[in-house]
């Protein structure tokens, strides 16, 4: 029996999955916290487009990317890469749905519920960047956190328009975050700086 091994990677695709989720928050974000462009069926269209393709896609590929070098390949090893492979596809999916949800006018409020395990799943990472040192991943965790308890809110209307404003604030905050990571993981691997990421 062969056993496939390839020789081990320092580039996870991280930058990917970064950007993607990154976009999909600049595009939700503003439309939650301005209300504008005031959502009908065109724009949940747009918006959810963008949804399935941007953070949903991008961290499906980089999520299943990193679990399948792990598992199959071994061309990563590093342990904290099993959480982002885990959060990437989890997110990604969950994208999917978010997005096809959008698209269609689909009542928001099954999300709620959606949330109450992406929390979990927050606080999971938030707990091994953190212990792994990792503090600017740990942070983009409890950003993701804090999201989707605020999606808990919004999603059943909870505190009226403010929790979905609160929910926008927290999206473009968390994609500038994102856009951070991206811009540093990008130059640490491709130009060999030195950026806390």
């Amino acid at each position: 029996m062969s056993v496939v091994s390839l020789p081990a990677s320092a580039f996870p695709p991280l930058a990917v999955g970064f950007f993607g989720l990154a976009t999909g928050y600049l595009i939700y974000g503003p439309q939650e916290f301005f209300g504008f462009p005031k959502r009908d069926a065109q724009v949940n269209l747009a918006t959810g487009v963008w949804g399935i393709w941007m953070p949903g896609f991008l961290q499906f590929l980089t999520g299943t990317y990193i679990l399948v070098g792990m598992a199959w390949l071994h061309t990563f090893t590093a342990g904290p890469l099993y959480m982002a492979g885990l959060a990437f596809t989890a997110y990604g999916v969950h994208w999917f749905a978010i997005g096809y949800n959008r698209a269609k006018g689909a009542d928001s409020r099954p999300n709620g519920y959606m949330a109450v395990a992406f929390c979990f799943i927050s606080l999971l990472g938030l707990i091994v960047f953190y212990h792994a040192g990792d503090w600017p991943v740990g942070t983009l965790f409890l950003g993701l956190l804090l999201i989707y308890i605020t999606d808990i809110f919004a999603s059943f209307k909870l505190g009226g328009r403010l929790s979905e404003q609160a929910l926008g604030l927290l999206h473009m905050v968390v994609g500038l975050w994102l856009i951070y990571l991206m811009f540093g993981v990008t130059l640490n691997f491709a130009l060999g700086f030195h950026l806390t990421v």
